[in-house]
């Protein structure tokens, strides 16, 4: 089983909730905000092995090039300018193969470039794996493939990207349950309205934690009674619970919280 958690928005405890939940669970942790890893921070792996993501892109051959400018044409994400010479930018490239396709004179061909590392450990029991993006590039997308193409067979807590573009998209298409984190701001209820919405059009059964609850009436809890969406847990604000997080500790290893994270597996359990 795949749990994905995620959020409409960055700074919710999405992270907090993952990392968490695979130590409670004993489930394979895999980091697919690949462009800000940071659950390996509260984990922190040992043993840990890594390997390259690679993608292709294309390089013109300019001996070869008659500067038709079909490739230019072709391409859909403007990875391709002519002027006095075809020019390719690279990090804009989603190596769909158009321009080597339509060119006239096999001058376009195909090499491989780095994009991520991909990381991998174990945290006592647990494995624990992540995505790490290279500065500068756009593309997130091929290493959460990557990422989620080798899940292990039994559980496997996705700790997805924030918000709702393209990349939690990618993410959506391997979970079969998911968890959405927020807060109980204006700001919190407006993204989260996104990420509701996006696992309905996925049709995962997807449920809520509220983080930071200085009040269990507040303006997320009556949303989700309003619309019949389940609310999991709420983590209280505390100050005590910033600390610990602050210094790279895990609640569920916390006598004081770890209930927090033992209650939320049995529902998880049930949710459908």
């Amino acid at each position: 089983m795949n749990i994905g958690v995620l959020s409409g928005k960055g700074g919710t405890g999405k992270t907090l909730i993952a990392t968490n939940l695979a130590i409670a669970m004993n489930g394979t942790y895999v980091d697919c905000d690949v462009e800000e890893p940071n659950g390996f921070i509260f984990l922190k792996p040992d043993g840990i092995s890594s390997y390259d993501v690679l993608v292709d892109y294309p390089v013109i051959d300019e001996e070869l090039c008659i500067l038709c400018g079909k490739c230019v044409e072709m391409c859909e994400f403007n990875a391709l300018a002519k002027t006095k010479k075809i020019f390719v930018f690279e990090k804009l490239c989603h190596a769909c193969g158009g321009c080597e396709m339509v060119c006239p004179t096999g001058a376009l061909k195909y090499e491989k470039r780095k994009i991520s590392v991909i990381d991998e450990g174990t945290s006592g029991n647990i494995t624990c794996k992540r995505g790490v993006l290279k500065i500068g590039e756009a593309m997130a997308v091929p290493v959460i493939k990557e990422l989620l193409e080798n899940l292990d067979e039994n559980l496997n807590i996705i700790d997805c990207a924030p918000g709702t573009s393209c990349n939690i998209v990618t993410s959506l298409e391997y979970v079969d349950k998911a968890i959405l984190v927020t807060e109980p701001t204006e700001f919190g209820l407006h993204d989260f309205k996104r990420a509701v919405k996006l696992c309905e059009i996925f049709k995962i059964p997807h449920a809520v934690v509220i983080n930071r609850v200085s009040e269990d009436d507040n303006i997320i809890s009556r949303y989700c009674n309003e619309n019949n969406i389940e609310i999991l847990s709420s983590i209280p604000y505390e100050k005590k619970i910033a600390e610990i997080y602050s210094r790279g500790e895990l609640l569920a290893e916390n006598d004081e919280y770890k209930r927090i994270f033992t209650d939320l597996i049995e529902k998880i359990g049930d949710l459908q």
